[in-house]
């Protein structure tokens, strides 16, 4: 193979720049660049495997030398108390302490031995007033070493090893695309043959292990074999995922910036002290409900690093009087990036050694903000009490107070805002950063809001009319204040939002020399979609009117299920604005049939209304829906206030109406059964719910205000696919609209017309890359009960091959109509009754024949894929239709029985009596008329299997042959009664249910039959 192919060639690019010799004096930043610290790449040493002590999992040269270097003194004592043994009990303390605590407190923290006191590094120092400790920031001493061999046990080896004063801090596994593989193979890599026992894989050992190739770069703090979770570490490339090519440099690659920048000396260095650090979080187990507590080591992800190091960087240079916009979306980790923000800004000096904050002020609603920077401050600084919380129950005073005792760093609300820009007024000696968190804040035009909630509308139009005043979030309030009091010449703002509106540019944006203004920080709603941190609430958007359309469409189509579309067609003739009762019929039917056994059976739903009135009837509406359809489904209702109905005179209350505090409305829809949250001008931010799947849109949205009501969607979940939402109120373009400003790609269709799965099938059949066999067999294999993969890799990979030899435009073309059609398919699924078996077995083949396919434009790793197990996917499909079919080119078996039955009398009453409770129970439709039950008893009754097992067995063990051959014969029925198969199939309940309720009656049948 050519040496320019093999990884080992990425392995010496990377080593000869971390080896190259380093200049003196810090570098000079070039324009657009100023994210990074100002060194220089390399300075390190080259160190062999033999260098590294296994047992010890450190370089022991490397860290005695540091040692002796720059604690020359503290080293004679050790050796006057310890004599030869010195080095070997220094090296064991080393190993004892990191084994311990973990290694970046090691390397934090003095090490105590026999009286003696050691630093295994130096930090740079805040200023430059003490030329000693620059002169030993100078002496850490960096190393690299390749395909090291770390275990006692076995001769593997990594790429490489990157140390720190003899200690490993990262691990990294390379892979080149030319030669077949890519960070995904390095990903994958890591999961499968690092073990984690291994001492240089033990969690906190290293600060981060990294999957990287020429394009991009992924990275973890803990490994744990399949279940270890990397993160991307790419800048990003034309507001999306990836990293852009590297122009006018042909010795660089797409990736170049993480042994050049990243993992420059200063750079490292900065991280541990200011970025990386642990912390303890609680997590619920969604089973038991218990609380257990997980410690976490927190690297930063790109953008974070680049965000902070970019702001402390021209706080630095340009000192006070200065505002920054941050424009990160939702799942870009905002707590963290404003917790090492505030702890960086609080300790920063400039040029000359002069502070250049006396005081961070951070306006925030969110309680674990506080912890977060208590615990980054106590954990960096080791001061206690350097955070002080200002709550809304404190007054001024104790705002003085807090401000006259020194303390650095504090923590407020919005309604404390007026008075901190009157203390700062008072303290115009002193600066101020002031750091503005959106995210879970939000007031609703106080005075205008509180005055409307003692008014009480005579009609519905009133209703939304009072209540129509957007939420003003906290950036609106604050800009009125800075705006009425103007720009403090001691006083910077750092406003961090997802959705920054105009005015908002306007005061906190950077000046353009075209006069336009823009954030000075920004990670895209596209970027953090593609790299998987948030879903795509536009996916599955579809209004009203299309559903309509679509549902009117196939009312007379012998494709699909005629009585179910004739059936929803009728309940929208009489809907009307107003209608919320047949409103609320149409979303408690979607949700039962479309949503409920989304995530596992965990989907929750969102009804958004136009007024409180508005939410209070569609809160009792749907109440009284779920209950006489006895369905097991909670409602909450939240709206402010006390609402009077003008219809009955009645009043309610958001706690009246859910019988439980106020306060404790948000965190009761955790629970499992509260499935769904009828809002009116509530929860607009901030709200944080990865089970909530699906919207209900009744009212008119437009600007901000539309995209953060339906981002409340967007949070991610192991076994959450995809959202849904469905509008009422608004016009397709109109939300589209409000989006573009901030997702970078056309996203929205409206009015698909199901016909165009048809045009793609056709027109991706012409490339005969494969044939009906191929799907049908891909089927037969997906849809059993125990899949194999290497059958469905024996189908899809010469399909593969053959897409591979296709020509580029080809390619492209094929591509992305096979990926149309599959979000196409899964789009109109959930919204419309299909009958077509076909559609779905090319559904699931082309689902996964596009992880195997790809195109350079639109290819993500496999991490950012999402890749899911197959057997865990296949039983996730069961809750949406489940299709398991018998080889035979297509060919499914007929229902019929050669004329056979299991005759009359009273085996004909006890199905009817059967057909009865499943019908009031599960809400079916099924009669006698339509000859499925009949079929489906003569089926299990006359079989063999099942007959001579009931003979033999227990009860038990024949109910449990019962059991298989009833889903036996149920996939023998797809084709005849596909209706009844997909519910025998997606409703578990249901289908116990019935082979229960058979099962007794084929006990009796055959007492019967032996008589």
């Amino acid at each position: 193979m050519s040496q320019q192919i093999r990884e080992q060639y990425l392995e010496e690019d990377i080593e000869n720049v971390l080896l190259q010799e380093q200049p003196e004096g810090d570098r000079v930043l070039d324009e657009g660049e100023e994210y990074t610290v100002a060194g220089h790449p390399g300075g390190y040493h080259q160190r062999t495997t033999k260098e590294y002590d296994k047992s010890l999992c450190l370089i022991p040269d490397d860290l005695i030398d540091f040692i002796k270097a720059t604690q020359p003194k503290q080293w004679r004592e050790l050796k006057k108390l310890e004599g030869d043994d010195a080095e070997d009990k220094l090296l064991k303390r080393v190993k004892n302490r990191v084994n311990r605590k973990g290694t970046v407190y090691v390397l934090r923290n003095e090490l105590k031995l026999s009286g003696c006191r050691f630093r295994l590094t130096y930090f740079r120092p805040n200023t430059g007033l003490n030329p000693e400790l620059q002169k030993k920031y100078k002496a850490n001493f960096f190393s690299v070493v390749r395909q090291l061999k770390y275990s006692e046990d076995n001769e593997n080896s990594l790429d490489l090893g990157i140390f720190l004063n003899g200690l490993p801090i990262f691990t990294a596994e390379l892979k080149n695309k030319l030669n077949n593989q890519d960070v995904g193979d390095a990903v994958a890599q890591y999961k499968r043959d690092r073990d984690p026992r291994e001492p240089i894989f033990q969690f906190k050992r290293c600060l981060g292990h990294f999957a990287v190739d020429p394009m991009e770069v992924y990275y973890t703090t803990k490994l744990e074999g399949s279940k270890s979770y990397f993160l991307p570490f790419n800048k990003g490339k034309q507001s999306g995922a990836g990293n852009p090519t590297p122009m006018g440099d042909e010795d660089k690659y797409a990736t170049s910036y993480l042994w050049e920048k990243i993992w420059s000396k200063d750079s490292v260095l900065n991280l541990i002290q200011h970025f990386v650090h642990s912390m303890e979080e609680k997590e619920t187990n969604p089973k038991t409900g218990k609380e257990k507590t997980k410690e976490k080591l927190f690297f930063p992800r790109y953008h974070q690093l680049k965000a902070v190091r970019r702001m402390v960087n021209h706080a630095k240079e340009h000192g006070t009087g200065q505002r920054y916009l941050v424009q990160h979306s939702a799942g870009s980790g905002k707590s963290n990036t404003i917790a090492w923000l505030g702890h960086q800004l609080s300790s920063l000096h400039d040029a000359t050694d002069n502070k250049v904050f006396d005081t961070i002020i951070v306006i925030t609603d969110r309680r674990v903000l506080d912890k977060q920077l208590r615990d980054i401050v106590l954990e960096f600084q080791k001061v206690p009490g350097v955070v002080e919380a200002i709550g809304d129950d404190d007054t001024s005073e104790d705002l003085k107070k807090a401000l006259r005792a020194g303390k650095k760093i504090i923590t407020t609300t919005l309604q404390k805002f007026p008075y901190i820009t009157e203390a700062m007024k008072d303290y115009k000696g002193e600066n101020f950063a002031v750091l503005i968190d959106e995210a879970h804040s939000s007031m609703a035009g106080a005075t205008t809001r509180q005055m409307n909630e003692v008014l009480s509308p005579t009609s519905f139009e009133d209703a939304e009319k009072t209540d129509d005043v957007e939420e003003e979030d906290v950036t609106d309030h604050i800009e009125k204040l800075i705006q009425s009091r103007g720009q403090l010449p001691n006083v910077s703002y750092f406003a961090f939002t997802a959705t920054p509106k105009e005015k908002t540019l306007e005061l906190f944006g950077t000046e353009q020399p075209d006069g336009s203004y823009e954030p000075f920080s920004l990670y895209t709603m596209r970027q953090a979609i593609e790299e998987g941190f948030i879903l795509d609430v536009l996916e599955n958007y579809t209004t009203y009117n299309s559903y309509f359309k679509l549902l009117k469409a196939i009312e007379d189509d012998p494709k699909y299920d005629q009585g179910k579309a004739s059936a929803m067609l009728k309940k929208f003739v009489s809907l009307h604005e107003h209608a919320i009762n047949e409103k609320a019929k149409i979303i408690v039917d979607h949700f039962h049939q479309f949503v409920s056994h989304a995530i596992k059976g965990k989907a929750k739903a969102m009804v958004v209304t136009r007024s409180r009135l508005h939410a209070v009837r569609f809160g009792l509406a749907i109440k009284k829906l779920v209950k006489s359809e006895n369905m097991p489904y909670k409602v909450l209702t939240a709206f402010s206030g006390t609402v009077k109905d003008p219809e009955t005179g009645k009043e309610y209350t958001e706690s009246g109406m859910n019988g439980i505090p106020q306060a404790q409305t948000k965190e009761q829809f955790k629970q499992r059964d509260y499935r769904f949250m009828v809002v009116a001008n509530k929860f607009q931010t901030g709200f944080d719910q990865p089970l909530l799947h699906t919207m209900y849109v009744d009212k008119k949205l437009g600007g901000v205000n539309a995209v953060q009501t339906l981002s409340r969607l967007n949070r991610t979940h192991p076994q959450k696919q995809e959202t849904m939402v469905l509008d009422f109120a608004n016009e397709a373009q109109d939300i589209k609209n409000a989006f573009s400003n901030y997702y970078e790609k056309t996203f929205l269709s409206e009015g698909t017309d199901q016909d165009v799965l048809y045009n793609l099938m056709e027109d991706l059949e012409e490339y005969r890359l494969y044939s009906d066999l191929d799907i049908d067999q891909f089927a037969e294999h997906y849809f059993a009960n125990n899949v194999k993969q290497t059958k469905l890799y024996s189908i899809l990979e010469p399909v593969a091959d053959r897409f591979n030899e296709l020509g580029d435009d080809e390619q492209r073309d094929f591509y992305r109509k096979l990926r149309k059609y599959v979000r196409t398919y899964s789009f109109l699924s959930q919204i419309l009754p299909f009958d077509d078996v076909p559609m779905e077995k090319f559904y699931a083949f082309g689902k996964y024949l596009l992880r195997l396919i790809s195109l350079d434009e639109s290819k993500l790793p496999r991490e950012v894929l999402q890749e899911v197990d197959m057997d865990s996917y296949r039983i996730q499909r069961m809750y949406k239709g489940q299709i398991d079919l018998k080889r035979g080119g297509g060919e499914l078996k007929s229902s019929q029985l050669d004329g056979e039955t299991s005759g009359g009398g009273e085996a004909e009453e006890s199905l009817s009596e059967i057909i009865r409770v499943i019908n009031d129970r599960y809400g079916t439709d099924f009669s006698e008329d339509d000859k499925v039950f009949t079929a489906f008893r003569d089926r299990l009754y006359k079989d063999e299997a099942v007959q001579k097992s009931a003979e033999a067995n227990t009860k038990e063990n024949a109910k449990i042959t019962f059991e298989d051959k009833a889903r036996e014969h149920a996939r023998e029925m797809i084709d005849e009664h596909f209706g009844f198969y997909k519910k025998f199939n997606d409703d578990d309940d249901f289908r116990e249910a019935l082979v229960h309720m058979l099962f007794n009656d084929f006990q009796s049948w055959m007492q019967e039959k032996s008589t």
